[in-house]
């Protein structure tokens, strides 16, 4: 009798054993499993790697005019972006393929590209209707650079005194352009130089990351085209935005500080919340060691001016747009301004600027 209670309570010992460790099971791989899905989709311990395209999921079937309530802010001063964007003037160009003028083009040519000099879309395959100018060449990350010393040779032979500046972007990066200009406004075209963000590794003054983009001045330009003529620089490696930095290096074009004011950076490889939440990006991933200036993680990483951020799917394209260009705290007649007045001239205009504003604000609300 003892003996088949004790068999009895080894049985149910077991029995009681063998359901627990299956519900921990279950609960660890659902936790696991949660964990992944929250992980970045685009994290790789190669900077230069390939990337994930946009999902299915998070594509617009179509796109959307931001521009068509413009009314609201007509009462708003623009006379110094209206006059940065004669002064400094930026020819754009984007690189994109075939394969995404309808899934990542378009929303680009929607929002920030409208801010352009001059836009051009450069692709390995012309088509009028988009347009996109037709490099031949052949799609692939292994193409990249070759792509970009043809679009830049294209550039310079058909709108070269048409700009003062020439930016390359990807058709998935979205750029403030407003915020470009006052950066550039603060330079000569003539100068050797060009901006973006600034990595270290391999470059011994640096080079700007393809992804978040990159601005050549006029001069940079005629003397990275020469280049080629020269056998300076070649074709020959497949890392775009490495080999334009080695090239740039030869060529004594100065890789510029971007950073405002403040020491906050303007470029950015990645979109806005993985740069301000803290403890996104893992601290053995390889951004940390290839940024040319200490990185920062939240609110300090990224300046009130900034100018671009990466990986921007379709949606978040306009969710940017909308942020940027149509949100707006009530009871501001104006706009953060970086730049002290130097002298009393600037002081008297920037004076009278706002007390035009306030005057407008009266009259709209007698």
């Amino acid at each position: 009798m003892a003996s088949s209670k004790s068999l009895m309570n080894l049985l149910t010992f077991t029995f009681g054993s063998a359901i627990g460790f299956f519900v921990c099971y279950l609960l660890f791989s659902i936790i696991l499993e949660e964990q992944v899905k929250i992980q970045p989709h685009f994290l790789h311990n190669d900077p230069h790697g390939q990337h994930s395209s946009d999902t299915d999921s998070n594509q617009l079937q179509g796109q959307m005019n931001f521009n068509a309530d413009f009314g609201q802010h007509k009462d708003e001063n623009k006379n110094i972006a209206e006059g940065l964007y004669q002064k400094v003037k930026i020819l754009c160009w984007v690189m994109t393929g075939p394969q995404n003028l309808e899934k990542k083009a378009r929303h680009v040519k929607a929002t920030w590209a409208q801010r352009c000099n001059k836009i051009l879309f450069m692709s390995s395959e012309e088509n009028k209707d988009f347009p996109t100018v037709g490099l031949e060449a052949k799609e692939g990350r292994d193409q990249l650079y070759w792509k970009t010393i043809k679009a830049f040779q294209y550039v310079h032979d058909h709108y070269f005194d048409d700009a003062d500046w020439f930016m390359k972007a990807d058709d998935d990066t979205y750029v403030i352009l407003d915020n470009l200009r006052w950066l550039l406004s603060k330079y000569s075209p003539e100068q050797p130089i060009y901006f973006g963000r600034r990595f270290k590794p391999y470059v011994k003054q640096g080079y700007m990351s393809g992804g978040a983009g990159y601005v050549l001045s006029k001069e940079a330009l005629k003397r990275f085209v020469a280049a080629f003529k020269t056998n300076k620089c070649s074709h020959s490696s497949s890392i775009e935005d490495l080999a334009l930095g080695k090239c740039m290096e030869i060529i004594n074009v100065e890789a510029g500080d971007s950073r405002d004011t403040s020491g906050r950076e303007t470029f950015h490889p990645f979109v806005p919340e993985h740069h301000l939440v803290r403890g996104y990006l893992p601290k053995t991933f390889w951004y940390w060691n290839y940024n040319y200036y200490p990185a920062v993680e939240g609110p300090g990483c990224c300046s009130d001016l900034a100018v671009s951020f990466h990986y921007v799917d379709s949606m978040t394209m306009y969710q940017l747009e909308y942020l940027i260009y149509h949100l707006r705290p009530y009871g501001y007649l104006y706009r953060y301004n970086p730049d002290p007045a130097t002298s009393p001239e600037e002081q008297s205009k920037n004076e009278a600027l706002e007390d035009n504003q306030k005057l407008k604000q009266k009259v709209t609300e007698s």
